[in-house]
C-alpha cells in the first residue's frame, strides 16, 4: 500500500484520529555529537534569514527559494562561508536531487507550503523544523504529528517563547498556586490580517519570481498585488489570518501553563467579527474558548486580534498597576493575577511570594538551535510537532471556523474526530483540497 493511500485512510478513521491526542515523542537515538549536520532550507528570505543562518553553523547542503534576488544573495552568504551549496526554486526537486546529503529540512514560506514541504522531507527521514504556524489546515497538523512519530523523527516549530525561560515560570508559578486556579485568560494577538473584497487585478509576475512554486497547492491563479512578499497573510488560500499568525506565539502561555494539550473537547464561540470574504479573512475577531480541564476548574480563554479590542478587565489592570499591555496575555485565578511575562500581578505580591522550583525541562537554545542539539544528543525537542506543535496549532486554528461561522454561533469541538460536532458543514474548512504534485 502507498503513502500516500495511508496517510488518506488514516484521516478517514476517527479512531486513528484519536489516537493522536495520546501521542509522546518517541525516544531517538541520538548522533555523532561531533559531526556536522546536512541541512537544506526551503524559503531563504523573510523569516528565512534564520533558517540560513543556522544552515551556516552546520554543512550548509542545499535551499530551495522562489525569488531569483533571494538565491543570489544567500548562494553569496553560503559561497562566502566555505559551503558548496546548491540552489533550487522547487523544493520537491531539491529533496529528491539532495536527500542523501540532507539530516535536517528547515522551512519557512508562507504558510500554505509549510506542511506540503515538510511531509516531503519527513516521508525521505528527515529531521524538520517549520515555522509556525505548523500548517495551513487543521488535518495537515495531525498529518504531520503522526508521520513524526512513526518514523520517530526529531522536530521543531518555531515558536521563540516555546524555548524561553520565561515559559516555564509561567506554568512553575501557576502550578504552585501563584494565582489559585486559573478561571480566565485574555490574549491579545497584536495583529489585524484579513480585509473585505474579491480578488486584485491580474499583473504580470515579476521576472524574477518563480509563480507556479510560489503557489506550490493552492489553486491557481494569476498573480496580483498584495500577496509577495508579506501581505498574503490576508488571504485564506496562503495564509492563516491574525490567530493562526500570531495565536501559536501569544496563546502558548495559556496552552502550556494549563496543559492545554490534553484537553479532549472544548467549545468556541466568535464574539466580534467584521469583513471577511471568499478571499480575505475577517478582521477585528474576538474569540472565546470555552474549555473543560479534567480535575481542574473550567477556564474561558479570551483572544482579541488587537489592542483596539481590549477588554475592560487589562485596561483597569493597566491602570491600576500603571502598565500598557501590547501583545500579552493576562491570567485570571482565584487568588490573583499573573501576566505573560512571569509574573504575579501586582509586583508586590510577586516579590512576596516564594520562588517555585524548577519542574519543567529546559530548551537547548533557540528553535533550531534546541533541535540539533536534540539531534546530537538525544531527548525531546521542546518544539516537536507530536506533543506541541500540533495541539497548540490546531487550537488556533480552530478559531478559523469560529469566525467563519460567525458571531453567536457556539460551536463544539472534539479533538479526538477532529471536528465540529454541532454544525458539521463547517467541517469543510479543517483541510483543504491541493494541486496535482503538491498534495499532503
Amino acid at each position: 500500500m502507498s503513502t500516500r493511500l495511508t496517510r488518506r485512510t488514516f484521516l478517514k478513521s476517527s479512531l486513528a484520529v484519536a489516537a493522536l491526542s495520546a501521542l509522546r515523542s518517541p525516544t531517538i537515538m541520538a548522533a555523532d555529537a561531533g559531526k556536522k549536520l546536512g541541512v537544506a532550507v526551503v524559503g531563504a528570505g523573510g523569516m528565512g534569514d534564520y533558517s540560513t543562518g543556522m544552515a551556516l553553523q552546520e554543512k550548509f547542503v542545499a535551499f530551495a527559494d522562489v525569488d531569483d534576488n533571494t538565491i543570489k544573495g544567500v548562494m553569496k552568504k553560503a559561497t562566502d562561508g566555505g559551503h558548496k551549496t546548491k540552489a533550487f526554486f522547487d523544493y520537491r526537486k531539491m529533496l529528491d536531487e539532495c536527500k542523501n546529503d540532507i539530516d535536517v529540512v528547515l522551512i519557512a514560506t508562507p504558510d500554505h507550503n509549510h506542511a506540503p514541504a515538510a511531509i516531503r522531507a519527513m516521508d525521505l527521514g528527515k529531521h524538520c523544523f517549520c515555522q509556525k504556524p505548523l500548517g495551513h489546515n487543521i488535518r495537515e497538523c495531525y498529518v504531520l504529528a503522526k508521520v513524526a512519530k512513526d518514523k520517530k523523527l526529531m522536530t521543531n516549530m518555531g515558536n521563540q517563547g516555546q524555548y524561553e525561560e520565561r515559559m516555564r515560570r509561567i506554568a512553575e508559578y501557576i502550578d504552585a498556586g501563584a494565582i489559585g486556579n486559573v478561571v480566565e485568560s485574555h490574549t491579545i494577538l497584536g495583529r489585524n490580517f484579513g480585509g473585505t473584497g474579491g480578488r486584485p487585478a491580474s499583473k504580470p509576475v515579476p521576472p524574477t519570481l518563480h509563480w507556479d512554486e510560489w503557489l506550490g497547492p493552492a489553486p491557481y491563479r494569476d498573480y496580483h498585488d498584495g500577496l509577495h512578499p508579506f501581505s498574503w497573510r490576508d488571504y485564506r488560500a496562503f495564509g492563516t489570518g491574525t490567530i493562526g499568525d500570531m495565536a501559536c506565539h501569544n496563546v502558548n502561555p495559556v496552552f502550556w501553563a494549563l496543559s492545554l494539550g490534553k484537553v479532549k473537547k472544548f467549545t468556541i464561540e466568535c464574539l466580534n467579527t467584521t469583513g471577511g470574504s471568499e478571499e480575505k479573512y475577517p478582521q477585528n475577531n474576538i474569540v472565546r474558548y470555552d474549555i473543560e480541564r479534567p480535575g481542574k476548574p473550567p477556564v474561558k480563554v479570551f483572544v482579541y486580534d488587537h489592542d483596539g479590542l481590549k477588554p475592560q478587565i487589562m485596561k483597569d489592570t493597566e491602570k491600576a498597576n500603571e502598565r500598557k499591555f501590547g501583545e500579552f496575555t493576562l491570567f485570571v485565578g482565584e487568588k490573583g493575577m499573573m501576566g505573560s511575562d512571569s509574573r504575579i500581578i501586582p509586583e508586590t505580591k510577586h516579590r512576596e511570594f516564594s520562588n517555585p522550583p524548577k519542574t519543567y525541562a529546559r530548551a537547548h537554545g533557540d528553535p533550531v538551535g534546541d533541535l540539533y542539539w536534540c539531534i546530537k544528543n538525544g531527548g525531546t525537542p521542546a518544539g516537536n510537532f507530536i506533543d506541541f506543535a500540533t495541539p497548540l496549532t490546531s487550537i488556533a486554528l480552530v478559531g478559523h471556523l469560529a469566525q467563519f461561522a460567525g458571531v453567536g454561533k457556539k460551536l463544539e469541538w472534539d479533538v479526538e474526530k477532529m471536528a465540529c460536532t454541532n454544525m458539521p458543514s463547517i467541517n469543510q474548512y479543517v483541510r483543504r483540497d491541493y494541486r496535482k504534485g503538491w498534495e499532503v
